[in-house]
């Protein structure tokens, strides 16, 4: 009953402005399934509504690297403990403006600055050239099986630890079932089935054992790939929802950070609707993109400055787009990133 009263708080969110494209998506390579983790993640929520300045209000998109740290700070205060997991409670007399209970991230390995994903992984050669890029992340399609790149001959252990040395910080993302209301037409043969849970928490096993496979710890953040899709569609946002949950609890109880990438109008706008109705197994982590738009953490018109607003956004703000560096050229998408990044054992 209380997840059907959320779904009907859903409706009564105000559409925002256009949503835009998602990451390019990648299937699956069998791993080890690692020993279970004691669980990074502290049982703390953030207190009131974080304040704090647009890290890049009056920048063009950015050509450095790196930012003074000024730019991307964000002022939350994590102290109260967070109800142990179970079913969603019903949301409260309208919504709160308050930052949803979400869980403290304990001592993540953080990244600030500029990312780049890319559908195939490069060769070491052409991550040593870029180098010399402004970019000092990269988003890695590592698993799921819809993945638009299934086949990553490069991709493995020898890989991750390459990149570690040359001095990059790794964002592993996970493109598994996507909802039953994507819009995609080249991702609805992915679509979630009718025990939407039950294939959540088995989707998120396999995230686990993939990232082990390729050499990421415990500790390391696992970002959910959800094209995007219709939620103000109330069954479709429902099975979504319970496919989320389950796919985040099995993640946060294996001891790795759930995130989740989404368009900003679509799966990020019906996170943070869930967690203003108090929703448990939210995300701790949100990739939102809102493309044609200056890079901001602080300003995004659906997240605003009250939720996941401390060392927990990334904004994807352009996509498809081609860069040379070093002399080798990728189709990239563009991102500003305050976030956890991969632990490479």
């Amino acid at each position: 009953m209380g997840l059907v009263l959320v779904l009907m708080a859903l409706t009564a969110l105000p559409a925002s402005a256009r949503g835009e494209p998602s990451l390019p998506q990648p299937s699956p390579t069998h791993g080890p399934h690692p020993d279970a983790h004691p669980d990074p993640l502290a049982d703390l929520a953030p207190r009131g509504l974080a304040t704090f300045p647009d890290p890049l209000a009056d920048l063009a998109p950015p050509d450095q690297a790196t930012f003074p740290d000024s730019a991307l700070d964000d002022d939350a205060t994590l102290d109260a403990p967070a109800p142990a997991p179970g079913p969603a409670p019903a949301p409260a007399e309208g919504p709160s403006t308050s930052e949803p209970l979400l869980p403290s991230l304990s001592n993540p390995r953080t990244f600030r600055g500029l990312a780049f994903d890319t559908c195939m992984a490069p060769s070491l050669d052409t991550m040593r050239r870029w180098r010399a890029s402004k970019y000092g992340a990269v988003g890695v399609y590592y698993g799921g099986r819809g993945r638009a790149c299934p086949h990553q001959p490069r991709l493995g252990h020898r890989w991750m630890k390459g990149v570690q040395r040359l001095g990059w910080r790794v964002l592993p993302v996970y493109v598994g079932s996507q909802s039953p209301c994507v819009v995609e037409r080249h991702k609805k043969v992915y679509r979630i089935g009718r025990h939407a849970w039950s294939e959540g928490v088995r989707e998120g096993r396999d995230a686990v054992r993939r990232a082990w496979a390729v050499g990421i710890r415990p500790g390391s953040p696992l970002y959910l790939d959800m094209e995007a899709y219709k939620y103000r569609q109330k069954k479709c946002a429902r099975t979504t929802l319970a496919f989320v949950r389950g796919w985040d609890r099995q993640v946060r109880a294996k001891g790795y950070v759930p995130g989740f990438y989404s368009s900003a109008d679509s799966g990020v706008a019906h996170m943070r609707a869930a967690a203003r109705a108090g929703v448990r197994d939210l995300p701790s982590v949100i990739w939102f993109a809102r493309w044609h738009t200056r890079p901001r953490l602080s300003r995004e018109p659906v997240l605003w400055r009250s939720a996941w607003s401390r060392q927990r956004r990334i904004h994807q703000y352009a996509g498809n787009v081609k860069e040379r560096h070093g002399g080798r050229t990728l189709v990239i998408d563009r991102n500003l990133v305050h976030a956890p990044v991969a632990r490479i054992r």
